[in-house]
């Protein structure tokens, strides 16, 4: 992940310079790498960057050869290379980035431009001609975003990839909604990506599920994010998302190693459906049926990582599953005590105060301390595919298939608010990049148009049957398993809950300890209606208090389970959960 931070038509730019660099400077964490900025007109952009694709020629803002438009990014462009043979005209590039790419394509498309990115992205781009602004989110909002307007600077429109950028120029600040492009020509946000499943969530998809193709599509969705010119692994829990994701990875790495090999004894890899990528020397170009093309590192094994308290479930389960694959995998323990102390570092860089996402995060937050330490940059994780095939607990109450449909598009949605808010910013806190395969553009076009009652939780079908079932080889006696079948069909574990049953324990002790049953009952007027439901979302809120003003609380979202009377919003809670976590306590 980059740091993104630009200010559109300030009143006196060259004297904000300085503000906005100190601004940038405030998301450093997500791009160590390297700083820059430029300035056309009155508008500034700032790039804090985290190199993975093109890290020897990358650096942004980028700038055409005119200096004409300006453009600054956060985050990947899977399908760059398509992309770049598709010009009608002819585009002079200084770069190998993958970002590079939108300059040319908004010359020739304008506003339409991010109807043809595949990937994960958020970016500002000026055209200096007609001093026009044009910012946009990708479809689901892997990569976070904010938009920004002061009281002080009337007519000034700031973006930047953090909250802690904004909030000390700007009174109103807002989520830049996934799938939406701003232009400063209408000064609007209009919806870019627009799927009948998601503009139309009462057309309930009646298509049967396809396991086969399912299958394929989460494998290209694998393969296309191995692009990567720098060390990556996976984010291994044990459970069945993840797993996936890593067993996917390794077939890939396996694969790729053994063109390689095949390559340097003499063999033309591109006879086996390859080419040298001439740029980056070591690294091969994979051409799929579908045309997509991906930079991958040969690594002699991929990593897969882990993390949990002293004993954890998915620790117990990240390792079976990395000795199935063959994974070079690294099991890190986190004490209770580790976790506490890092709770305020942890909202600070979450910029949130909701219970799940705070749980959930201080593990990936630690977690992600090691692997940068360890010198990798990008991970894989396997967050989405709940939202996408009704893998929380809560969802066996689901009344009917049309109110199971209606709640998993309201899941994916929000994703940009809790878990992909979760995965982006607890791994850029320390200069890492997470992608994640289940939120692909096709994978979601095939999954969300799937009858939604083959998604229904019954005494047949465990929770997530049809991605389980996708990737059952019983009945294939030449494709070798995927995942163990203990593995493949376990019952879902919330992350937050997988790390170890104490760890949620121990947070509500100490919520218990810092508040006391007069505070619940009186919170603060500048709370408004948004008041903590306990103890533990009291503590949050007032953590959240010392970092960020009162003005930026609408950017958050709070993860409430339908269909359920609990208040706690963990998996354990529900009643199907309840013998299960009584056994394993």
């Amino acid at each position: 992940m980059c740091g993104i931070f630009a200010c559109y038509r300030h009143p006196d730019v060259q004297k904000f310079k300085t503000t906005a660099l100190k601004l940038g400077k405030a998301i450093r964490h997500r791009g160590p790498d390297w700083s820059g900025n430029w300035i056309a007109n009155d508008t500034i952009l700032v790039h804090e960057r985290l190199s993975i694709v093109g890290v020897d020629s990358g650096a942004q803002p980028l700038v055409n050869d005119e200096e004409t438009i300006s453009l600054a990014v956060n985050g990947e462009i899977y399908n760059h290379r398509i992309l770049r043979k598709g010009l009608k005209t002819p585009y002079k590039f200084k770069t190998h980035s993958d970002c590079e790419v939108i300059i040319p394509l908004y010359l020739e498309h304008d506003i339409k431009t991010p109807r043809f990115l595949d990937g994960m992205f958020s970016w500002v781009l000026h055209d200096k001609t007609q001093d026009r602004v044009i910012a946009a989110r990708d479809p689901i909002g892997v990569t976070s975003f904010y938009m920004g307007r002061s009281s002080t600077t009337p007519g000034a429109v700031f973006f930047a990839s953090e909250l802690k950028c904004l909030h000390p120029v700007c009174d109103d600040i807002i989520s830049f909604p996934p799938g939406h492009v701003y232009d400063s020509k209408t000064d609007k946000l209009t919806r870019y990506f627009d799927p009948k499943w998601l503009v139309e969530p009462t057309n309930i998809p009646t298509t049967p599920v396809d396991y086969k193709l399912l299958r394929e599509k989460l494998e290209n969705s694998v393969r296309k994010r191995l692009m990567a010119e720098v060390p990556y692994g996976v984010l291994l829990s044990g459970g069945l998302d993840s797993s996936l994701v890593a067993s996917i990875a390794q077939r890939e790495t396996l694969r790729l190693n053994e063109l390689a090999k095949k390559r340097a004894s003499g063999i033309n890899g591109a006879a086996n459906g390859f080419e040298a990528d001439g740029h980056a020397p070591g690294h091969l170009v994979g051409i799929d049926d579908a045309n997509e093309l991906a930079t991958v590192q040969i690594l002699p094994e991929l990593n897969t990582f882990s993390i949990g308290l002293e004993g954890s479930p998915d620790g117990i389960a990240a390792k079976q599953v990395a000795d199935f694959l063959g994974t070079k995998h690294h099991t890190f323990t986190f004490t209770i005590e580790d976790g506490l102390n890092a709770l305020s570092d942890v909202i600070f860089h979450l910029e949130s105060f909701d219970v799940t996402t705070i749980r959930a995060s201080t593990p990936m937050f630690l977690l992600s301390r090691k692997i940068k330490a360890m010198g990798v940059k990008m991970v894989l994780s396997g967050e989405g595919s709940d939202e996408i095939f009704a893998g929380y607990l809560y969802f066996h109450n689901a009344p009917d298939k049309a109110a199971l449909h209606g709640e998993l598009i309201n899941r994916v949605n929000n994703l940009h608010l809790s878990d992909c808010l979760r995965a982006n910013k607890s791994t850029s806190a320390w200069g890492v990049e997470a992608r994640v395969p289940f939120l692909d553009k096709s994978f979601l076009d095939v999954a969300m148009n799937i009858d939604p009652a083959e998604k229904m939780i019954t005494k047949e079908r465990i929770e997530k049957y049809i991605i389980r079932k996708a990737f059952d080889t019983t009945d294939e006696p030449d494709i070798a398993p995927y995942l163990p079948d203990k593995i493949l069909w376990r019952q879902k574990e919330q992350f937050s809950d997988g790390v170890g049953y104490g760890w949620i324990d121990a947070l509500k002790d100490h919520a218990e300890m810092n508040v006391t049953d007069e505070m619940l009952k009186n919170p603060k007027p500048e709370w408004g209606t948004d008041i903590p439901d306990s103890k533990e979302a009291y503590w949050y809120r007032c953590m959240y208090d010392e970092h960020f003003p009162p003005h930026t609380a609408k950017t958050v979202l709070r993860w409430v389970p339908t269909w359920s009377n609990q208040t706690d919003p963990s998996g354990r809670a529900i009643a199907v959960h309840e013998q299960k976590y009584e056994n394993t306590k």
